[in-house]
């Protein structure tokens, strides 16, 4: 049964307050109620409706991220091991929206066995600068280009296998922490600022 801030939100966006209920009942953070639904997930993943989605599903039912996305990643590498012999990296993705720009891309949502983030600080430019800055996000390049395979809509394609991606040092620090994460910053300001 959809709450009040459910049917506040759908009265304003137009969907069904069932639906947005199951979005705000995934989210551990709502940062924006409308015009969309921007929500935190328990596991760090900031999206458009907590990833719910209602498409390439029967009527009456919505699908929902999984509420642990590098376990998944880990229980599905474990099980491919266990049958083929072989050890892979696993990336398990959701399509999301991007700030600023018009279009959805693959993102890493949960990974295993490949390491999420290429650090290049420390590294040196071609003009013999040190890099200071320079994370490459590599576990969401990948998603994206899977995602280019897998499509959209009916295509129905649920895996994609790359080969040949060499190993890098990095880290999996995918997610801002709260105190780094300046949008949210602004988000959180503009939400106290609406108020007063």
């Amino acid at each position: 049964m959809p709450g009040k801030q459910a049917t506040h939100i759908a009265s304003v966006t137009g969907e069904d307050p069932r639906f947005i209920q199951v979005v705000l009942d995934q989210a551990c953070d709502v940062l924006v109620e409308t015009p969309f639904t921007l929500t935190e997930l328990p596991f760090g993943h900031v999206g458009v409706r907590s990833g719910v989605d209602a498409s390439n599903v029967e009527d009456g039912l919505v699908i929902v991220l999984p509420p642990d996305p590098m376990q998944e990643a880990l229980e599905i590498r474990t099980e491919i091991s266990r049958i083929s012999g072989k050890n892979c990296g696993i990336i398990v993705t959701d399509t999301c929206g991007r700030s600023f720009r018009r279009g959805q891309t693959g993102h890493a949502i949960g990974w295993s066995g490949i390491t999420a983030i290429r650090d290049f600080r420390g590294d040196t430019d071609l003009f013999g600068r040190t890099l200071e800055i320079t994370e490459e996000a590599v576990v969401d390049e990948i998603a994206g280009f899977a995602n280019l395979i897998m499509g959209e809509s009916n295509n129905g394609i649920p895996v994609v296998h790359f080969r040949g991606i060499p190993e890098w040092i990095g880290h999996d620090n995918l997610y801002f922490k709260p105190e780094e994460d300046i949008i949210r910053a602004s988000l959180k300001k503009g939400e106290v600022n609406s108020k007063n």
